[in-house]
């Protein structure tokens, strides 16, 4: 299937800020947010390496582009952007649903973005900023190649959750949809600092790089925190879930208790929505685990509202 990448045709203005934000452009020697290669895995399905002077290297996105993709190209389409969850990658979402049948004959762009070991897809501390390069760097990056429209949604597991109502909480209006499933939605609920440090850590990474110390750095921690960045999606088609895990769960006791760590933060998001009036889709069940077998139902059930924020029928 051809498609294009091409590496020319950047304003002097977009080479300016890309190289502003992390100083790095130079390194590449190519445009920051350019598609450098693209390896065709499917008829539908490429993996394409993007420069990224956000994050001081190239990292790749895998695309699912919509059927009729080299027959309509005067069109546009809309992008649904779906995030992976800590210790996994950018191919989890292919590997494990069946996104790519699913979307088979929708009019959509489906863009599934490195977020890093953590999946954390955050401006770090000290360290890479993720939310840039998934935000400026592969949006550019698709509008310019793959003729994406400026209709988005975002849905991510675990920590991909967290990133999904993190982008969107933080630049209101950048997406239509946001769907967490058994994401961090409140970092700085009890218990929850320790728990991402505990994420960050397994990665041989630093606690403190990700967003300082949760007391002294308490304004960082806030300012991308989804629950207090929650007025932010006050525009924006919403859907949480996740499972009680060891409480009614059925003896799965880590992805159980896992699980069980993250309802009170869901529920303190979904909380300060209601007091802020913002409506929200919430599928909170009993028992459940921390795994794609939970996922992936959810992400199904939150596809009718998806769809619905993308302009495309169910």
């Amino acid at each position: 299937m051809p498609h294009p990448h091409r590496t020319t045709g950047v304003s002097r203005r977009a080479v300016t800020k890309a190289a502003a934000v992390a100083g790095l452009a130079t390194l590449f020697g190519a445009v920051a947010g350019t598609a450098r290669a693209a390896t065709q895995l499917g008829p539908r399905t490429f993996d394409v390496s993007v420069a990224s002077a956000a994050l001081g290297r190239s990292a790749p996105v895998r695309l699912i582009l919509p059927s009729n993709f080299d027959t309509q190209t005067g069109r546009t389409y809309p992008v649904l952007y779906l995030l992976h969850g800590a210790h996994d990658d950018y191919t989890s979402w292919t590997r494990e649903t069946d996104i790519e049948p699913f979307t088979a004959g929708r009019d959509l762009i489906v863009a599934m973005p490195d977020g890093g070991p953590t999946g954390i897809p955050t401006a770090w501390l000290s360290g890479p900023d993720y939310e840039t390069f998934q935000l400026t760097e592969v949006q550019a990056m698709l509008k310019r190649d793959y003729r994406a429209s400026g209709v988005r949604a975002v849905a991510g597991v675990s920590t991909g959750g967290y990133g999904a109502m993190a982008h969107a909480a933080r630049h209101p209006g950048a997406f239509a949809a946001a769907a967490s499933y058994s994401g961090i939605l409140d970092t700085t609920a009890p218990g929850v600092p320790t728990l991402v440090a505990a994420i960050v850590a397994r990665e041989n990474l630093a606690p403190l790089s990700l967003w300082g110390n949760p007391v002294l750095n308490l304004l960082t921690w806030r300012d991308f925190n989804p629950r207090a960045r929650a007025a932010g999606l006050r525009s924006t088609s919403l859907y949480v879930s996740n499972g009680s895990g060891v409480v009614g769960g059925s003896g799965d006791w880590l992805p159980e208790a896992l699980e069980s760590a993250l309802w009170p933060s869901a529920h303190s998001f979904t909380d300060a929505l209601t007091r802020l009036g913002i409506a929200v889709t919430t599928h909170f069940y009993a028992g459940g685990g921390h795994s794609w077998a939970y996922w992936k139902p959810e992400f199904t059930a939150s596809w009718p509202m998806l769809a619905g924020a993308l302009g495309l029928p169910e």
